[in-house]
């Protein structure tokens, strides 16, 4: 349905000529991402920050059967440290990856809605990353490594 009026796509077809007719489609989704930017942006100004630093890690686990996993961790935990912020504080995540890692890391936080690519992307071996959000929806989130782009 569009401007109150509705067709079916499958059965109708007219639907391309009437979608032109009207003007198009302007697919719209407000506050799909979240305010972001430099970390000493203005945006930023008054607003309590988070620091939580990851270092993206590779580390032997003991599997309790027969020898180890070799596993990608944040911080050498699994699952990952907890971040715990207040609606409205910055986060400002860092993520780190040591010299010797034999692989790149990324973070995707699911709850900062951001952009994917440029934000996080692939942090390689001797390098780290910085982003800073505001979190604005409440709720609990989950994230992980976002690979390499």
């Amino acid at each position: 349905q569009l401007n109150a009026t509705s067709f079916d796509v499958k059965s109708d077809v007219d639907a391309l000529q009437k979608i032109r007719d009207m003007g198009g489609l302007e697919l719209v989704m407000p506050a799909a991402f979240a305010a972001t930017g430099a970390c000493d942006d203005a945006l930023f100004e008054g607003r309590t920050v988070v620091d939580f630093p990851l270092t993206g890690v590779s580390i032997d686990l003991p599997t309790g059967l027969a020898g180890t996993l070799h596993a990608m961790t944040f911080s050498e935990q699994i699952p990952g440290p907890t971040l715990r912020v207040t609606q409205g504080d910055v986060v400002k995540m860092t993520l780190t990856v040591p010299d010797d890692e034999a692989t790149p890391h990324g973070n995707d936080m699911h709850a900062s809605q951001v952009t994917a690519v440029p934000t996080f992307g692939a942090v390689q071996p001797g390098t780290s990353k910085t982003y800073c959000y505001i979190a604005e929806v409440p709720g609990v989130y989950k994230y992980h490594c976002s690979g390499v782009n």
